[in-house]
């Protein structure tokens, strides 16, 4: 299968590494703790790249947009849940030490992003209102 425009940011590369690492940790937990706190976590950690990907495919800035603020809290979300799952004893620190530089990366190119869709939107009004007529 051919990459598509998602496939190729950084932004998407790690929210997919994020998610595998919690998928094969949390797939690992007892019976009650998979069912509880590991869905959660998993589920919010795919939501990040699944909304990256939707916005692209969007092709409008304010969805692009919109789309890139729900993976931020999904982001966050799943932050969360890492804390509870540590908290619990779910995690350890080895599992920390892995999870904790995707995240430390993760967080700001996804700010970036955000961002860079901003940027682009508003390049796009500035040329919009330089190409409406003036009334003299």
């Amino acid at each position: 299968m051919s990459k598509t425009n998602f496939e190729n940011l950084r932004v998407y590369v790690l929210s997919e590494d994020l998610a595998d690492l919690i998928w094969e940790i949390a797939s690992k937990w007892p019976h009650f703790d998979r069912d509880t706190v590991g869905k959660q976590i998993v589920r919010s950690a795919d939501s990040i790249g699944a909304n990256i990907s939707e916005g692209t495919g969007r092709y409008g800035i304010q969805d692009n947009k919109r789309f890139a603020y729900i993976a931020r809290g999904s982001l966050n979300e799943t932050k969360h849940w890492l804390r509870r799952a540590y908290k619990r004893n779910l995690l350890s620190e080895n599992e920390v030490t892995r999870l904790k530089p995707i995240l430390d990366e993760l967080s700001p190119k996804l700010n970036a992003y955000i961002k860079s869709i901003k940027a682009v939107g508003e390049k796009q009004q500035r040329t919009t209102n330089d190409d409406q007529p003036t009334n003299l």
